[in-house]
């Protein structure tokens, strides 16, 4: 029996769009598997050095579940910048409150590789924080993670 490792080139990759309802889900479940598709590694042909991933449109981050209410108040997120006392702390209830994208991009960036090729595949993700987006011509399907929590 012959066996062979294959690689994909730029040229063999194939690209779907697809879009998540966040509503009721648990946002932790969600970002990882959100990431996973952003990689491609759900797929047989992934190559660790290309970007295979596909695109992931997320409606209505902002109605997310946490699997803590301590959460809420105890998990912080910070922005410095660069200048002295140039650092501002945000709970969890702030960034849920005024900032949902922006929460669930930096949740997604920080499960994915660093460098030249994780910063290629963020831009492939797109998060609204309510039911509109603007990607209809592209004709996303509907994905559906399981084992996500809240409604199924």
């Amino acid at each position: 029996m012959n066996r062979e490792t294959t690689s994909l080139k730029k040229e063999e990759i194939t690209r779907k769009w697809y879009v998540v309802d966040a509503t009721g889900k648990t946002f932790g479940r969600l970002v990882s598997d959100v990431a996973v598709y952003l990689m491609g590694k759900e797929k047989p042909s992934w190559t660790p050095n290309q970007d295979c991933g596909d695109f992931i449109i997320v409606i209505n981050c902002d109605k997310v579940v946490f699997s803590s209410s301590a959460k809420m108040t105890n998990k912080k997120y910070y922005n410095v910048s660069g200048y002295n006392g140039g650092m501002r702390t945000r709970t969890l209830k702030e960034m849920l409150d005024k900032y949902p994208e922006e929460l669930f991009k930096r949740a997604v960036w920080g499960m994915m590789p660093k460098g030249r090729l994780g910063r290629a595949m963020i831009k492939k993700l797109f998060v609204y924080k309510d039911a509109n987006h603007k990607h209809e011509a592209q004709k996303p399907e509907v994905l559906e993670f399981k084992n996500l929590g809240g409604n199924k």
